[in-house]
């Protein structure tokens, strides 16, 4: 594929997106009966699992002196402000106000704190941030970790960045850092790198690079192969705002991941990463045999984007090049016409129109 090239891109503010679902935390560091507070795209965002173990999201403020409800107490039903103690329902209702006479026309009842929808899914707390430049949208569904079968193990991980969300995702998708970031004699060398030719299609709010034969030079993958007899596929998928996909998968047996950069700030974002596999049933210890190889991926990740981000911060022009770049331009390409989309109230126009198969060395 011919490409132009780009001899300057001037760096933007990374604006988040609104109007998705993000992670908040996993599901099992909020216990029954208690709340934890997360910042999230720039907001405060409280989440709590009430006595039936529903979770539940709202603004982490009080509407009466701005102090974080987090500081306060929840009992399973309420939410307590530690500083004059309004109780709130996980639905960010009023429903005392302690200083109040009896007699008092003021209702605490319609006093209320902005609440969002939640939902426990995949190992994590998952909460809807709305557009205000779409407030008639209905909430979506919830992308799924693809699971085609039980029994699975599964595992998460999480660590933060500071980064913009932009420089976070397109490290997240970038083809071609893996014989520098992540080399090692398990997993990639410099000397391993070859030609791969890789085929694109459009997906809703996304594209992906379609079914196809895993890298030759992982050692991984070679393992898999030779305990599965092949042949071994790969999908990887990225879809808006923040979600990265891989399915690896060999007959009945498969490997499925996501990885989502969610912002915290403008210059920090967090990495979620999930997997799930029926692979290796009869491994001890597989669990933590993957977590530890996991977290390696993400330390070299979140070192090599925190190192890039102390070259951004003097705001140079950057150079995306050839078809090794072009996920990258798909995505800023993306991102933009969904903003497009949501303020003239027309359908998305896709960047990628059709399939198209890239060429790089990695």
């Amino acid at each position: 594929m011919s490409t132009d090239l780009i001899t300057e891109l001037k760096p933007t503010k990374s604006a988040p997106l609104y109007g998705f679902w993000y992670p908040a935390t996993t599901s099992t560091a909020l216990a029954v009966g208690q709340m934890q507070t997360q910042v999230m795209l720039g907001q405060p965002i409280l989440v709590c699992r009430d006595r039936q173990g529903k979770v539940a999201a709202m603004r982490d403020i009080c509407p009466h002196r701005g102090m974080p409800l987090s500081f306060g107490h929840f009992d399973g039903e309420r939410v307590e402000c530690a500083y004059h103690g309004w109780q709130f329902d996980t639905g960010g209702r009023c429903r005392h106000i302690p200083a109040l006479v009896e007699g008092s026309p003021l209702q605490p009842e319609k006093i209320g704190i902005t609440s969002y929808p939640c939902q426990d899914q995949d190992g994590y707390v998952w909460v809807f941030l709305p557009d205000p430049q779409q407030p008639k949208q209905p909430v979506p569904e919830l992308p799924r970790l693809p699971l085609p079968s039980e029994p699975y193990r599964m595992i998460q991980i999480s660590t933060i960045l500071d980064c913009t969300i932009d420089d976070g995702i397109v490290g997240l998708m970038d083809p071609a850092h893996g014989p520098f970031v992540h080399q090692s004699s398990w997993w990639r060398t410099k000397a391993s790198m070859h030609d791969k030719a890789k085929t694109f299609e459009p997906i809703p709010n996304g594209f992906r690079m379609v079914p196809h034969a895993p890298s030759k030079n992982s050692g991984p993958y070679k393992l898999l192969n030779r305990l599965y007899g092949g042949p071994l596929t790969t999908t990887i998928d990225f879809v808006l705002p923040n979600q990265r996909f891989e399915f690896v998968q060999c007959g009945s047996m498969y490997v499925s991941s996501r990885a989502t950069v969610t912002p915290v700030g403008e210059q920090q974002c967090r990495i979620d990463f999930a997997a799930a596999w029926n692979i290796l049933p009869w491994l001890p210890f597989a669990k933590p045999l993957f977590r530890y190889f996991a977290n390696i991926f993400m330390k070299q990740d979140k070192q090599a984007m925190e190192r890039q981000a102390v070259g951004l911060k003097y705001k140079p022009a950057l150079m995306l090049i050839d078809d090794a770049d072009t996920p990258a331009k798909w995505y800023y390409k993306l991102k933009a016409a969904h903003l497009a989309a949501v303020q003239t109230g027309r359908p998305l126009d896709h960047p990628l129109k059709d399939r198209v198969t890239l060429r790089w060395r990695s």
